[in-house]
């Protein structure tokens, strides 16, 4: 009987297994919202390092977490959920509210920043805006053609984040060096790659993929009526 089982629901097991833990559900949790460092995922856990150390060893492992080196400060490492490695089992997280608008923020405001906010216009009625710590003259040649190649709305000139935002905003960064530039300014992270640094079309089709699948993926999740502030 046993062997007659699909591949599918052994692996779909398999994870359940590995989620009996209660903090390796918490890290999920989290990380299904934001990628983090683990020093990071430890304060909001209330978790030991070592036990972190250990629950994140079993989650990268079986290849449910990935780690990667920070672009701003090397010596800082961030954990993320592998894409797809979830799926068919429920493992997203509780939903939360709707938000008055989600901005996105990177360094310079000239690429990943601006193809995210577009990209959220395309798939939530959520308002939406981005911005940079130091804002650049213009946006990136390269997002700018990735942004028509994909039929994105229009991208914005770089604004300066305290032009953009206000209270009750969502923020998320796009930019490991944002991020860390300002610790608690963003109720989420997600480490993209910088295009820029590379320059070529491929760079900013992968950021842009990553950038739309996390659109995708986040989207949905907040729920009823956004808030006022």
């Amino acid at each position: 009987m046993d062997a007659e089982w699909s591949a599918d629901t052994r692996r779909r097991a398999a994870l359940h297994g590995l989620l009996a833990d209660p903090a390796r559900v918490a890290i999920v949790d989290l990380l299904a919202w934001s990628d983090a460092s683990p020093s990071e995922l430890g304060a909001r856990l209330g978790l030991a390092s070592n036990l972190l150390a250990h629950h994140v060893g079993v989650l990268a492992r079986h290849g449910i977490v990935r780690r990667h080196r920070s672009e701003g400060d090397r010596r800082r490492t961030y954990l993320a959920l592998v894409p797809g490695a979830l799926d068919g089992v429920g493992a997203a997280g509780p939903a939360r509210p709707a938000p008055s608008r989600v901005v996105f923020v990177c360094t310079a405001n000239s690429a990943r920043s601006q193809l995210a906010a577009a990209a959220w216009q395309r798939v939530s009625p959520l308002p939406t805006a981005s911005a940079g710590t130091h804002p650049a003259e213009r946006v990136a040649s390269g997002a700018l053609r990735a942004a028509r190649r994909h039929r994105l709305p229009p991208l914005g000139e770089p604004r300066s984040l305290g032009d953009v935002l206000v209270d009750g905003d969502y923020v998320i960064t796009v930019c490991d060096r944002a991020h860390e530039e300002a610790p608690g300014l963003a109720a989420g992270h997600w480490s993209v790659p910088d295009p820029v640094r590379r320059g070529d079309e491929d760079a900013f089709e992968a950021a842009l993929a990553q950038i739309e699948r996390r659109v995708a993926d986040l989207a949905p999740r907040f729920t009823g009526p956004a808030t006022t502030g």
